[in-house]
């Protein structure tokens, strides 16, 4: 696409051309209240060679827009931190709601081409970071968002001479630095490598090259490009993509139907398990975090399972600064408004932290639904998408443990009971509850979907029967310590530090 690429001419004189822009500016601006009211997200990336102007453009793109309902995203310099987290996270953390629009200045193919350039990563993490880029974009528009991804392009010695006038005006010199002075000297090491991304991520949204070399033509190029694709995406409405066909190495269950509801454990044996799983789990705590293996446990289960119960005895011998645990309950407005994965992408817990989620995304699945809340299509799709999101975690180096805490009707029909008889408890149960339980078969039948079509290798679910709520933590504490502690055997973390050093901040 850059090897080949040719410029052209317009055949507009300066007049013409400052007239033209003026149109689409005001046009744009138009668009904006448009693309709000069909609820419709979009998201401009903006790559393209240092000096290039990508900056100056998303300044030209925005300047007659109404800033309420757009954002500007700068990844030109990943802060350290987010090496700390899965590669995709900052993107999904800055997608805009529906109806808004999101300016991201040097994104994800930066990201990914600059760190293998500069020896950053190796070349499988290159490869699976494509991979990724490929997913991210595929979900997106499955999501109903449209990306425009444009590509300032210039010359080696356009570059040059740009940087040079930059660099010998003192005002001015601040904007270039060592890197970029690197970037240019390795030019054509960029040129084919930027190429090669561009063709392995040109099929769900395409790259447009912009013609940089003068101001008003590239502007010109990105007001069309951006106007038209706006006007295409409102004439064909919100995309909804279909269920993916991509095959996962799936375990087929386990299934509520093998579960033992029988299952009890003595007191005295309890107690005696409880101290001895909890004082290793406070070890391996210290050991993952000095390992910067972050850790994601999942619970889901029926209602009155005891997953509070389980929760709290797993955190109770963790360090309370590294762990979080995130109740989900119904979405709000701005999580309704963008992807369902985002609100758990923005609170992944970075290496050597651990997050309990108590519910999670198969709510999507589940309530979702059951209830009515998403189309069809909607969560037959989610399937895939989870697979996904849950590969890229454990791909990252993430430890993914799902927990569905399981009873039997009577058992649960006994702990409404009891919790709506006791005043100090009565607060537990709602008449959502009581609603949730008539639809027991209905949720039976989509657990058993669930299990089945997302109880991964990278990501298996676990039974765990809590009739007998001590059994119930005892197994879910001797699950989590020896899948922990394999995992700090191995300690097979990709694109992060291994292990904490006495150079780098405690603080963290």
């Amino acid at each position: 696409m850059l090897t080949n690429f040719h410029r052209e001419d317009d055949n507009l004189n300066k007049k013409e051309r400052k007239s033209e822009i003026d149109r689409l500016r005001a046009r744009l601006a138009g668009q904006q209240q448009t693309i709000l009211e069909a609820k419709i997200p979009v998201v401009v990336l903006v790559e393209g060679w240092d000096c290039a102007g990508k900056g100056n453009l998303i300044n030209e793109l925005i300047c007659e827009m109404d800033p309420r309902f757009y954002s500007v995203a700068v990844f030109r310099h990943t802060p350290e931190r987010e090496d700390r987290f899965p590669f995709l996270r900052k993107f999904f953390q800055v997608l805009p709601e529906d109806g808004k629009l999101l300016f991201v200045d040097t994104g994800w193919m930066e990201d990914t081409v600059g760190k293998l350039l500069r020896r950053e990563i190796p070349n499988a993490e290159y490869k699976r970071r494509v991979e990724s880029c490929q997913i991210f974009e595929r979900q997106l528009r499955d999501n109903g968002y449209v990306v425009i991804k444009l590509f300032m392009h210039i010359s080696q010695e356009e570059q040059r001479r740009r940087m040079t006038t930059l660099w010998e005006n003192r005002d001015t010199s601040w904007r270039v630095s060592e890197e970029d002075f690197w970037q240019q000297q390795q030019y054509p090491a960029f040129l084919k490598a930027y190429d090669q991304f561009m063709e392995d991520t040109n099929k769900v949204f395409p790259w447009h090259v912009l013609d940089a070399q003068g101001k008003n033509k590239y502007v010109l190029e990105a007001l069309r490009t951006v106007s038209r694709t706006v006007d295409k995406a409102l004439e064909n409405g919100r995309y909804e993509g279909k269920p993916t066909d991509k095959s996962f190495p799936l375990l087929g269950g386990p299934s509520l139907k093998d579960a033992d509801l029988n299952a009890v454990i003595d007191v005295a044996e309890y107690k005696k398990e409880l101290k001895r799983l909890q004082g290793k789990l406070r070890e391996l705590h210290n050991q993952i975090y000095r390992k910067r293996i972050p850790v994601v446990l999942c619970y889901e289960g029926w209602d009155a399972a005891g997953k509070g119960g389980n929760i709290r005895r797993i955190a109770y011998p963790l360090d309370p600064r590294g762990f979080d645990v995130i109740p989900v309950a119904s979405p709000t407005p701005g999580e309704k408004a963008r992807h369902f994965l985002w609100r758990f992408w923005t609170k992944l817990p970075k290496s050597g932290h651990v997050t309990i989620f108590d519910r999670t995304w198969y709510g999507r699945v589940m309530v979702e639904r059951i209830e009515g809340f998403c189309s069809e299509n909607d969560w037959k799709r989610a399937y895939g998408e989870i697979n996904e999101f849950e590969k890229e975690l454990t791909d990252y180096g993430t430890v993914v443990l799902k927990f569905w805490i399981n009873i039997d009707p009577q058992t649960q029909l006994e702990r409404f009971t009891a919790r709506q008889n006791t005043p100090e408890k009565q607060w537990k149960i709602t008449d959502e509850d009581w609603r949730n339980r008539e639809k027991w078969p209905l949720y039976e039948e989509a657990v058993e979907e669930m299990l089945r079509k997302t109880s991964t290798t990278y990501a298996p679910w676990y039974i765990i029967d809590s009739v007998d709520k001590r059994y119930a933590r005892i197994q879910t504490l001797k699950i989590v310590t020896d899948v922990l502690e394999k995992a700090v055997n191995d300690c097979i973390i990709r694109g992060i530090e291994s292990e904490w050093t006495p150079t780098q901040e405690k603080q963290d």
